[in-house]
């Protein structure tokens, strides 16, 4: 089978597995927290951003291999027709959008899941990603100052905030009672920045090339995303301490 075909249907795979998630997402940002809603809409987006992330892991690794045998259709446009852009953009920046998801996705899937046993967390899997995540940060922020694409760098800088602050918590010996909601929070959302990122920029390209290395297209979900992070977590605590402050009264 050429390798084009192999592509197409892994991008059918990607759209078949990422739609009801894109969709998904704000079921579980909208609903009761800690309701059955809430929880079932919640480990739906996380299993369906695993397998998006992995179709879309793939689909960066055959653009690696055979960047315009896998885009065809950028052969002729004058911003993308350069192997070495669509090799970088299309197969190194995409396979770290989709490693970082996947890491977003099963810590804060975890984060939740062992809020009664913080040392759960603390498995071969958490540590694992946490490891490649930074390795993958490293080659995008390298691919991008080799091949002079700012943007590359710029959102490497996510996936470094993200293990940082992942170990931050998973080092912690005596997390507060609510450390695992903060970051369960963080987590999926941020799984959502970086696939509804991944949505705009390489959806965009197929039908607006010109628009898919716009900055301000890529801020879209960060802002959103980062909006809706800083509001949860400033309500959660803002609970914590009303009831702790009762109690203490």
């Amino acid at each position: 089978m050429p390798i084009h075909d192999v592509f197409i249907v892994f991008i059918a795979l990607h759209i078949a597995t990422g739609a009801p998630g894109l969709i998904g997402f704000w079921v579980p940002v909208a609903a009761r927290k800690g309701g059955n809603l809430h929880r079932l809409s919640g480990r739906f987006f996380a299993v369906s951003m695993l397998l998006t992330a992995t179709s879309a892991m793939t689909m960066a690794s055959l653009t690696l291999w055979r960047p315009m045998e896998t885009h065809p259709h950028l052969l002729h446009h004058t911003d993308f027709s350069d192997p070495v852009l669509v090799r970088g953009i299309f197969g190194w920046m995409m396979l770290y959008l989709a490693i970082l998801t996947i890491n977003l996705a099963w810590y804060g899937w975890r984060a939740a899941a062992n809020k009664r046993d913080h040392a759960k967390n603390r498995d071969w899997i958490n540590w694992s990603l946490q490891a490649v995540l930074f390795v993958a940060a490293s080659q995008c922020a390298i691919e991008g100052l080799r091949i002079g694409q700012p943007m590359m760098i710029g959102i490497s800088t996510i996936g470094f905030a993200t293990v940082g602050t992942n170990l931050w918590f998973l080092l912690k010996r005596t997390p507060s009672p609510i450390d695992w909601l903060l970051e369960h929070i963080k987590a999926i959302v941020g799984t959502g920045i970086s696939v509804y990122t991944a949505f705009f920029a390489f959806g965009a390209v197929r039908f607006i090339p010109e628009l898919a290395l716009a900055p301000a297209l890529w801020a879209i979900p960060l802002l959103v995303g980062l909006g809706l992070i800083f509001y949860h977590r400033w309500q959660v605590s803002r609970r914590f301490n009303a009831r702790r402050a009762a109690g203490a009264g």
